[in-house]
């Protein structure tokens, strides 16, 4: 109960924080870009949950907890999950609203439905198989390279990409047709980093509002007038995740699942890509960037210092990141708070070495 009460505090606390400066900038510049579809899609993200969660008890979504976690973990069996399905067409609705007239919204939320779907599939397997494990990597892959091919054929039709990558200081690190195979790789990568983040009670959803939330932000701030319509977008989705985040927290009453985790970071990349914003994402999103190279790092030291008996070095107790610091004796609220501060710290950066 006192974890619980906690967890309800720093939850609550995190939306004041993100709304607070959401409504800061919108006084500073005389307009309600930001506030007023986060607070929306907010409210309609917390009720769609709320009616929807005891939906997925009953079709019996529950999540399997992977057997070579840590021990904690496997109280959570029996979760509900694919929650994705219900906050992520919230944030898009809210978002598509914004500016009905910008050509951009439609590619990037279809774009979002359509990892969403992956996602879903991927959950979907795993239940019926009564295991951790839905697609395969290869296969997941290779859907999530399909959708990003169609958003990419999309954007090259219409010359929505930048030739080059925009960095602070009025630096430009021009890029020409090199653009098309980085920008495939930012949607793959940023889609299995945020759902390799997703694996305690609200982390990916305190972690993505944030991101969103400083993409939004840097958005605005940047020069001629900024970029209203994906801002406002940014904004629908932070507030869809913490709409999410008040039945995420912890103890969870709902996980997001590959579901919601792919879709973030597919509208992450997307929104990104279409607003040169590559390097304020890299900053912004370095919890979520920590959480896939620890992987990464992980089965490479293995691998590379492995024996005859099979056995090699770890870097970490447990990979991902969030879990090495379980495995050490941090609580998973302890973990959680630590890396939405790191977030917050990180958005900050990135409004101030904005390009």
């Amino acid at each position: 109960m006192i974890d619980s009460s906690y967890s309800r505090l720093w939850a609550w606390g995190l939306i004041a924080v993100l709304l607070l400066s959401a409504a800061g900038l919108d006084l500073y510049l005389g307009a309600f870009q930001l506030s007023s579809p986060l607070l929306l899609a907010f409210a309609l993200s917390w009720l769609v949950c709320f009616w929807g969660i005891p939906k997925l008890k009953a079709l019996k979504m529950e999540q399997v907890i992977r057997q070579e976690g840590p021990q904690s973990h496997h109280s959570k069996s029996g979760t509900p999950t694919m929650g994705g399905l219900l906050l992520v067409p919230c944030g898009v609705l809210v978002g598509g609203l914004v500016s009905p007239g910008d050509q951009r919204l439609m590619p990037v939320a279809l774009v979002t439905l359509a990892f969403l779907v992956i996602g879903g599939i991927d959950d979907w397997r795993s239940l019926t198989k009564q295991t951790n494990k839905g697609l395969s990597p290869k296969g997941k892959l290779l859907l999530q390279a399909l959708a990003a091919g169609l958003f990419l054929l999309w954007a090259a039709l219409h010359r929505a990409l930048p030739g080059g990558i925009a960095l602070p200081f009025g630096w430009w690190l021009p890029l020409g047709l090199l653009i098309w195979p980085l920008a495939l790789f930012v949607f793959l990568a940023e889609s299995n980093a945020t759902n390799l983040t997703d694996g305690l009670d609200g982390l990916a959803a305190g972690v993505g509002a944030i991101v969103f939330m400083g993409l939004g932000l840097q958005l605005m701030l940047r020069g001629n007038s900024g970029d209203p319509a994906l801002a406002g977008f940014c904004a629908a989705l932070a507030g869809a995740w913490l709409g999410f985040l008040l039945h995420n927290r912890n103890p969870a009453q709902v996980f997001m699942g590959d579901t919601g985790s792919l879709a973030m970071g597919a509208a992450l990349s997307a929104i990104a890509l279409l607003s040169n914003s590559l390097w304020p994402l890299l900053l912004m999103g370095g919890v979520l960037l920590a959480e896939s190279l620890s992987v990464i790092l992980q089965v490479w030291v293995f691998k590379a210092t492995k024996g005859s008996d099979g056995q090699g070095h770890r870097l970490f107790r447990m990979a991902p990141l969030h879990h090495h610091f379980e495995e050490g004796g941090w609580p998973e609220l302890q973990v959680v708070v630590s890396f939405w501060g790191v977030s917050l710290i990180l958005v900050l950066f990135g409004l101030v070495l904005r390009p």
